[in-house]
């Protein structure tokens, strides 16, 4: 017999299961809502522990703890520490916390994170619409919202602010992420995680680990529980969508630049590789090259260091350009400021440095780096001749809820002017983020911003990597032209 242990989101308890309990005891199940302790002074470690307790008294073999949100740091942390006794975790609207992180990274309202970083007190439960800062509201009904006002209770801030601590026995547990489409992303996006993120999510092809989608919010306990209950019966014996990569597929960091560059040396300032020209003549426009993220923050090689941006910069100083690479520090997405930050002090170096002309400097920046485009669109500086997008996040998607309200570039395009734009944009780009691409031409239009769009029609998102061909090689090609052109101040 299957045992499921069910551990909801931050100011729930056991009742948020009660539809999905009934319906796995129905199917011949044993379901464990669990109500974690409220105490003010309780924290992660306290609910592992009622977790480890709860697991040590349960005789079924196999038995898969489920976290929904908060609920899936105490039932990691609990896996860790039993995997002997845990068939499978099941990941429930919920994010990938690491060795380390406070389930605060993963908070979605602002005021939340910045509260905790001095107030220690209980966290008073959302009332009404406010539940939808902490994840999506669709498919819930008025009773249900009424419902969660009712029982909520507050929330212990420490259980927000331990970190996570795991000791390497959740690396034999299987996995299984049940993701809310109305919420985040979908099994489409981890995929594209897998072939071109942070090598951390290379794991996620493994065969432990499945995937299902549920068409609804943050909430699926409540806005769908049979669809939930089946959907863990069948995570339990193993079924779901897999990712697969094929023995010979190299990782993102392993495949050679996809254009034919020549070797140029370069010099390392800090953060910051440029890569001059061979020849000393003079002064030259500079393409600083960014990339995305969020990536891990020991990745080896970092973004600077790989072929694909080694082979950008080195390609762009054939054209005659300086070449630029910089490693900024966006590790979660919580640290726009910071990476930010990197960017500004990289960029002023770069105009410093003998080669390059300080007044013909270009930002090309690539993914989910795209939000660090709204402070140069927002106040553009006269130096500053083009920002070129390739693939970019210009908005925050479901589920990037945690990002600082800075950064949003479409609404950064009010701002005193933008620099031309040059955006290349990939066909077969993820749903959720072409949909922030569509909001900012929108608004370029309204605002009368100069952007050209480079389409690769049956591109994906880094397709540089994963479509290795002609249609690829022009794309680059016309993007990189269309750069040059704007920063050298070319007819």
């Amino acid at each position: 017999m299957t045992a499921f242990v069910l551990v909801g989101e931050a100011f729930t308890g056991g009742w948020l299961w009660d539809g999905v309990a009934e319906r796995l005891r129905e199917a011949g199940a044993e379901a464990y809502p669990v109500t974690p302790d409220t105490d003010p002074g309780a924290g992660l470690g306290t609910h592992t522990r009622e977790l480890l307790a709860l697991l040590d008294r349960i005789d079924d073999p196999e038995t898969v703890l489920v976290g929904h949100g908060y609920g899936i740091h105490p039932v990691l942390a609990a896996a860790d520490r039993r995997p002997g006794r845990v068939a499978r975790v099941v990941y429930v609207a919920a994010g990938l916390p690491s060795d380390g992180d406070p389930a605060l990274l993963l908070v979605r309202d602002e005021t939340v994170r910045e509260r905790l970083g001095h107030d220690t007190t209980p966290l008073p439960p959302p009332r009404g619409e406010e539940w939808a800062l902490w994840g999506s509201l669709d498919g819930l009904s008025g009773d249900d919202l009424a419902r969660l006002d009712r029982l909520a209770v507050p929330q212990p801030a420490r259980t927000l602010t331990e970190p996570l601590r795991l000791g390497g026995g959740l690396d034999r547990v299987p996995a299984c992420a049940v993701m809310c489409t109305a919420d985040g992303p979908g099994v489409d996006v981890v995929e594209m995680l897998v072939r071109t993120g942070p090598p951390r999510f290379r794991k996620l092809a493994g065969p432990g680990y499945v995937f299902h989608e549920l068409p609804t919010g943050h909430w699926p306990m409540l806005s769908h529980p049979g669809e939930l209950a089946d959907t863990l019966l069948r995570a339990a014996a193993g079924e779901g969508r897999r990712i697969t990569l094929g023995d010979d597929q190299p990782s993102y960091a392993e495949q050679e630049f996809l254009m034919d560059t020549v070797e140029y040396p370069y010099e390392r300032h800090g953060r910051l590789d440029v890569y001059p020209p061979p020849d000393s003549a003079g002064r030259r426009p500079a393409v600083l090259l960014v990339h995305g993220g969020p990536v891990d923050a020991d990745r080896a090689p970092t973004p600077r260091d790989t072929p694909f941006y080694r082979g950008y910069a080195r390609y762009l100083t054939g054209l005659g350009a300086v070449g630029a690479t910089v490693d900024h520090r966006l590790y979660a997405l919580t640290d726009y400021a910071r990476a930010a930050g990197d960017l500004a002090e990289a960029v002023e170096t770069l105009r410093a440095h003998p080669r390059v002309d300080p007044d013909r400097i270009a930002l090309w920046i690539f993914s989910g780096g795209g939000l660090l485009a709204a402070d140069w669109l927002a106040a553009p500086p006269p130096w500053l001749r083009c920002l070129a997008l390739s693939y970019p996040v210009l908005g925050t998607p479901p589920g990037w809820e945690t990002v600082e309200k800075r950064f949003r570039p479409a609404d950064a395009l009010a701002g005193a002017g933008a620099p031309p734009v040059v955006l290349v944009r990939a066909g077969r780009e993820h749903p959720a983020f072409a949909a922030t691409v569509d909001e900012f031409l929108a608004a370029a239009g309204r605002h009368g911003a100069d952007v050209e769009v480079v389409d690769v029609p049956d591109g994906r998102h880094g397709f540089e990597a994963l479509d290795r061909t002609d249609a690829s090689r022009e794309a680059v090609a016309r993007s990189a032209r269309a750069v040059l052109r704007r920063v050298a101040d070319a007819e």
